[in-house]
C-alpha cells in the first residue's frame, strides 16, 4: 500500500504520547510504502492535487524515531490512501486542505477521515446531533440565552467551538460573579457562538476517551482524570490516564453514534463521554494510541491499518 500521512512537523512531537507516529510505525511493520506530508505543502495547481511529500521509515525508539529521505513534489493520486492527521485549530488553512484533499479523493484515493465530513462534523456541534447521549447543552452566542441556561441549570461549563485540549473552558454556577466577564471574552462579546453545558459531577473519576474504528469501538476506554483542583480531564491540562471498560451506557452510546460515523466516512473517531453522557465526538486527528496500548493491551493502529486495508 501507498499510505501518505499529512501531520505536523514529526520532529516536534512527543514520542511517548504521539498517535500519528504510532500508526507509521504500524505501517512501517507491514512494509507499506510510506510517506509524510506536511500539510502546508498540500496545494492544487491546473494539473491536480500535489503535495512534497517525503519518503520515511518510523522507528519505536525514543532516541531516533524516524528517518526522512528526500522530499519530492508529487501528485497526490500516487497514493493509494491518505490519513489526515493535521492537529486544529480547525481554520480556514484546515479547511483549504480538505479541499485539496478532496481533489485527490475525486481521483481515487482514499482519505480517512473524508474531508467533506471533517468539514461538516465540528467536533462540539456534531455531539448536538445525538442529544438523546447528552446532557442539556446550548450552541448559542445571545447574552440572554446564556444567562438563562446557567440560571436553569444552575452549574454549567462552557467552552468554544474551535477549542482543544481543554483551552479556554470555563465552570460558571449560578450567582457567579464572574458570569459576565466570561461570557463577554469567551463569546468575544456575544459575536461567537460557544457550547455550554451543565455540568456533569462524574468529571471527577475521568473524560472517558473511546476509540471507534469504521463506526465500531475499541474494547475498553482511556479515562482522562483531572489533576486535583483541575475541572479539564484532558491530558494536556495535566489529567492522568486510566484503563475503563465499557459500561453497558457507553456501549449503548457507541451504537447511536457509529452507524453516523460510518455512513459520513468518518473511520477514526474518537468519543468523549463524561458520566453517562456524550460531550465531544473527535474526527480531526483523535489521540490515545498508545495510552490504549499501555493502559489496554490494544493495538488502536494494527485495528485501524486493518480496516483500512479491507475498505
Amino acid at each position: 500500500m501507498k499510505l501518505g500521512i499529512v501531520m505536523d512537523p514529526i520532529e516536534s512531537i512527543n514520542y511517548k504520547k504521539d498517535s500519528s507516529l504510532d500508526i507509521m510505525i504500524e505501517a512501517c511493520q507491514r512494509k507499506y510504502d510510506l510517506s509524510y506530508i506536511l500539510p502546508t505543502s498540500l496545494h492544487i495547481n491546473e494539473r491536480g492535487a500535489f503535495a512534497e511529500i517525503f519518503p520515511i521509515r518510523a522507528y519505536r525508539n525514543p532516541d531516533k524515531w524516524f528517518d526522512l529521505g528526500d522530499p519530492e513534489i508529487r501528485k497526490l493520486s500516487e497514493l493509494d490512501v491518505i490519513i489526515m492527521r493535521q492537529d486544529p485549530p480547525f481554520d480556514s488553512d484546515y479547511i483549504y486542505n480538505t479541499y485539496v484533499l478532496e481533489a485527490a479523493e475525486k481521483l481515487g484515493v482514499r482519505v480517512v477521515n473524508k474531508p467533506r465530513s471533517l468539514r461538516d462534523c465540528n467536533e462540539k456541534v456534531f455531539a448536538t446531533e445525538f442529544s438523546q447521549c447528552c446532557t442539556p447543552f446550548l450552541v448559542a452566542s445571545n447574552k440572554d440565552l446564556l444567562r438563562d441556561f446557567i440560571k436553569l441549570n444552575k452549574d454549567t461549563v462552557i467552552k468554544p467551538l474551535d477549542g482543544m485540549g481543554g483551552t479556554s473552558i470555563f465552570r460558571l454556577k449560578e450567582g457567579d460573579p464572574n458570569i459576565a466577564v466570561v461570557l463577554e471574552t469567551i463569546t468575544n462579546f456575544y459575536k461567537s457562538k460557544v457550547m455550554i453545558q451543565r455540568y456533569i459531577p462524574e468529571i471527577t473519576e475521568g473524560d472517558k476517551r473511546i476509540l471507534l474504528i469504521n463506526g465500531e469501538p475499541m474494547g475498553a476506554a482511556v479515562a482522562r482524570v483531572p489533576a486535583k483542583g483541575e475541572l479539564r480531564g484532558n491530558l494536556a491540562a495535566g489529567a492522568t490516564a486510566i484503563a475503563k471498560s465499557l459500561s453497558e451506557k457507553d456501549l449503548w452510546i457507541c451504537s447511536q453514534v457509529g452507524p453516523k460515523l460510518k455512513e459520513l466516512g468518518l473511520v477514526l473517531v474518537g468519543i468523549d463521554v463524561i458520566g453517562d453522557y456524550l460531550t465531544e465526538i473527535n474526527v480531526t486527528s483523535p489521540t490515545c494510541f498508545q495510552e490504549y496500548r499501555n493502559l489496554c493491551d490494544m493495538e488502536v493502529s494494527k485495528k485501524l491499518l486493518d480496516c483500512i486495508e479491507n475498505l
